[in-house]
């Protein structure tokens, strides 16, 4: 228990320094911004003309630190576990509190950044492996060190990949391999362990079950996938 309670402390306290820093040059152009001479109708203007870049400037800050802060203190997925939740063990807690930051960056950063260059360029950060002309429509992706998409990947909106399972209280994690040019359906599930060949399509609202091996080329569609062609 002590060590689930030192796993949650150390996630508030890292959260608290990254969004501090990360809103610190807001903040600062807020504070000069109030120096200025001029009337009050003219600094509102300013403020508002200000909001969408300094938005911008807090969100890239935030996958910037977030990233570095998870890969620094070693807090990612591991590969191929397979033990109790309740026995809060260290893997357990590490692959919980990489979760959270994840969590955090989606929420702040996640409406502005998905499917632009920038939301590859955090999952990369963040440990996925992302090749190019990868677009990614989608919050919810986990476990990004287990996540493997060559180029062309598209990933379509609210579709859910992830490295891990729960299972009767048993967390799992195995890697999701996507090969070049596979698309992913709007609002699909695509399991822990599934690997697809080139060029793969699923359609939308679609369940890949877990460690499910696609054939490239080919397209699948139902719940769970049957190939269709």
């Amino acid at each position: 228990m002590a060590r689930a309670l030192w796993a949650g402390v150390s996630v508030i306290l890292l959260e608290t320094v990254i969004l501090g820093l990360s809103l610190l040059p807001p903040m600062a152009f807020i504070r000069w911004q109030g120096q200025w001479l001029m009337a009050d109708w003219l600094r509102l203007l300013v403020m508002s003309l200000a909001f969408v870049p300094l938005y911008a400037l807090f969100a890239f800050a935030l996958v910037l630190y977030s990233a570095a802060a998870t890969k620094l203190l070693g807090w990612r997925t591991r590969e191929g576990l397979t033990c109790r939740l309740a026995d809060f063990s260290w893997p357990v807690l590490d692959w919980g509190r990489y979760l959270m930051t994840i969590h955090v960056v989606r929420v702040f950063a996640g409406p502005a950044f998905r499917s632009t260059p920038f939301w590859s360029f955090y999952l990369r950060l963040n440990g996925a492996h992302i090749g190019h002309l990868v677009w990614v429509n989608s919050l919810s992706l986990m476990d990004h060190n287990l996540l493997e998409f060559d180029d062309g990947v598209v990933i379509g909106s609210d579709a859910h990949v992830s490295g891990h399972i729960v299972e009767h209280g048993m967390l799992k994690t195995a890697r999701v391999r996507l090969g070049a040019g596979t698309i992913i359906g709007v609002g699909s599930v695509v399991g822990i362990g599934v690997e697809s060949g080139a060029g793969t399509q699923v359609g939308p609202l679609s369940v890949v079950p877990k460690f499910t091996v696609l054939e490239g080329g080919a397209s699948y569609s139902g719940v769970p996938v049957q190939r269709i062609h």
